[in-house]
C-alpha cells in the first residue's frame, strides 16, 4: 500500500469562501474527503496537510520523505516565490504532481511562472477543484506504472 499525500499551501484553507467566482464554492474538507475515498478504493493510504507558513510546509515535506510515495502539491502563491520550498522538495526527491485550481497561463504575469513545474511528474491546472481529482488520477497512474523511465523527478528533460 502506497501513501499519497496532499500538500496545500497558503490560503487554500479558505477554499469555498475565498473568491468563489475564481476558485469555486467547494470547501477543502469536501475535496479531501473525496480524495481519501478514491485513494482508499484504489488501495492506497491518503494523508493531507495545509499550512499558510512556508516553514511548516518545508517541515512536512521533510517529515514525509520516507513514508509518502507521491504527493499532490498545490503550493498556492508560493508557486511563484518560494525557492526554499523548491529546494526542500528537490532535496527529498519526493515525486509529485503539481496542481492549481486556475490556469496559471491565464493569470497575471507575476503568477505565470512556477518554481516547481520542471521538478513535477506533471502539472494539472485550470479545472477548479476538479484539478485535485485529476491530479490524484495522475498519481494513481504513476503508482501503477512499471515504466522505469517514468520514475523519479525529471530534471529539465521532456
Amino acid at each position: 500500500m502506497s501513501v499519497i499525500t496532499l500538500i496545500n499551501g497558503p490560503n487554500l484553507n479558505l477554499l469555498g469562501t475565498r473568491e468563489p467566482d475564481l476558485y469555486g464554492s467547494e470547501r477543502l474538507g469536501e475535496v479531501i474527503q473525496r480524495l481519501e475515498t478514491r485513494a482508499s478504493q484504489a488501495g492506497h493510504q491518503f494523508t493531507h496537510f495545509q499550512n499558510n507558513s512556508e516553514g511548516a510546509l518545508i517541515d512536512y515535506i521533510q517529515e514525509v520523505q520516507h513514508t509518502a510515495s507521491i504527493a499532490l502539491f498545490n503550493p498556492g502563491a508560493y508557486t511563484h516565490t518560494s525557492l526554499a520550498l523548491r529546494d526542500a522538495i528537490l532535496a527529498v526527491r519526493l515525486p509529485f504532481v503539481e496542481l492549481h485550481l486556475t490556469n496559471l497561463a491565464k493569470r497575471e504575469s507575476v503568477r505565470q511562472h512556477s518554481h516547481f513545474t520542471d521538478l513535477a511528474i506533471g502539472l494539472v491546472s485550470g479545472f477548479g477543484v476538479a484539478s485535485y481529482d485529476l491530479a490524484l488520477e495522475a498519481a494513481l497512474y504513476y503508482l501503477a506504472s512499471t515504466t522505469s523511465s517514468f520514475r523519479g523527478i525529471p530534471h529539465g528533460h521532456s
